[in-house]
């Protein structure tokens, strides 16, 4: 029983270079975190204006889709290595401007719009090398193990670091946050240039132009992988919550009530993840991924319908697991079917399905909620959800028949990385 449960550190211990690039991730994500609750909190200390404040989202809406795409295409075309770390110092140039305004006896609102357009521009450039490079520096019949690797640097960052972030922004002020968030990039970069140097691009495509046609194409040939994003985007649209917690919270009289609604989604999610090694035991991963978006949908539903704290809780942590494992299948089917020279610009892709997706599901919850009921809103959004992905299921054969045993992709895949080296020197 001990052994299906667990996290496998397999390729921490194999791949220096994913050691390297997992912890410098991890780094960047705690201090990114922590500015990521602040600059809110600090907007609305300057304007007292809910729309300005909200404004933020639409500063990086538009920078997270061009970027996502071109980010993609730079991934499969030039040294992903150096592109990531150029994106890191362009990061730690930012931070460092957001630093040096909040020092301002009379901080500048219009830098922070500024700030934030450029982050969303910068990460989504940067995102796409990482998928890829994670993908390379992980031997693959191990991606699996991977995947849950990632989603515990995630969860962890995600709980840890906006907790942090907002006790040093109240209890000290925000500068100590950007401070400390330019020290995180210091750091990162330090790992990253620490990273093997890859020689040459992975795509002889001519042009950017032509390399976003074969990325194209490439999907044209693969339901199963667009089956993925439709899946991931309807779960968000339909049924992502975290905008109306702190309505969700005026339900309850307890004064911590909406720091235990924050919390919910990813201890759930982080529990599921701990305990996730049973997963590789599973081989049709596009079933599984139909199976948890579909748990994921029934786990809203019971957010929004429960009249108790605790039953409200109990349905984040249910999402939150199920979005773990979705996440799980996701990547490792995205990682052991894609060829390398495609990796990028599907990753580009891959970007733009889980940033749209929050996006828009705020503003449908907003919508639903203002045309009816808060509550019918969440409820009838997860059940939305659960029977959206149901269809789907039916729309997309080759997603729920995909079977990582006799895939031919995955073991082109597989042929393709067989003679790759790797090892463990610190």
């Amino acid at each position: 029983m001990r052994k299906a449960l667990g996290v496998d550190l397999t390729p921490l211990r194999v791949s220096k270079e994913y050691r390297r690039l997992y912890v410098a991730g991890l780094v960047t994500s705690l201090g990114a975190q922590a500015s990521y609750v602040t600059m809110p909190f600090q907007l609305r200390q300057l304007t007292h204006s809910t729309l300005q404040v909200g404004a933020l989202g639409l500063a990086e809406l538009v920078p997270l889709v061009v970027c996502g795409l071109y980010g993609g295409i730079l991934a499969d075309r030039l040294n992903r290595r150096r592109l990531i770390i150029t994106m890191e110092v362009g990061l730690l140039l930012v931070t460092t401007l957001v630093f040096l305004n909040a020092l301002l006896v009379h901080p500048i609102v219009w830098v922070l719009y500024v700030a934030a357009f450029f982050t969303a521009a910068i990460a989504s450039l940067q995102r796409p090398s990482i998928e890829a490079l994670n993908q390379s520096f992980v031997p693959h019949q191990l991606q699996r193990s991977a995947a849950a690797l990632a989603n515990i640097r995630y969860t962890v960052a995600s709980i840890s670091g906006p907790a942090a972030g907002g006790l040093l922004a109240v209890a000290f002020g925000v500068q100590y946050v950007y401070a400390i968030n330019v020290v995180t990039f210091c750091a990162s970069l330090v790992l990253l240039l620490r990273l093997a140097k890859q020689i040459a691009p992975v795509t002889e495509a001519a042009s950017d132009r032509a390399a976003l046609r074969e990325g194209v194409a490439f999907l044209q040939g693969r339901p199963d992988i667009v089956g993925t994003y439709v899946i991931d985007i309807l779960a968000m649209v339909l049924a992502y919550p975290m905008a109306m917690l702190p309505f969700v919270a005026v339900r309850f009289h307890e004064a911590f009530a909406l720091s235990l609604l924050y919390v919910g989604m990813p201890f759930g999610a982080l529990l599921a993840t701990l305990l996730s090694k049973w997963t590789r035991r599973i081989h049709h991963y596009g079933r599984a991924v139909i199976a948890s978006a579909a748990v994921w949908g029934l786990g809203i539903a019971l957010f929004g319908s429960a009249s108790s704290l605790l039953l409200v809780l109990v349905g984040l942590a249910i999402a939150g697991a199920a979005d773990s494992y979705s996440g799980i299948f996701r990547s490792t089917m995205w990682n052991e079917s894609i060829r390398p020279d495609m990796r990028g610009r599907t990753a580009g892709t891959e970007m733009i399905s889980y940033s749209i997706g929050p996006t828009a599901g705020q503003f449908r919850a907003g919508v639903m909620a203002s045309w009816m009921t808060l509550r019918l809103s969440l409820t009838y959004g997860g059940l939305a959800c659960t029977g959206s992905v149901a269809l789907v299921a039916v729309a997309l054969p080759a997603l729920w028949q995909f079977d990582a045993r006799s895939d031919e992709h995955v073991r082109e895949v597989r042929e393709l990385r067989a003679h790759e080296v790797f090892d463990s020197p610190s």
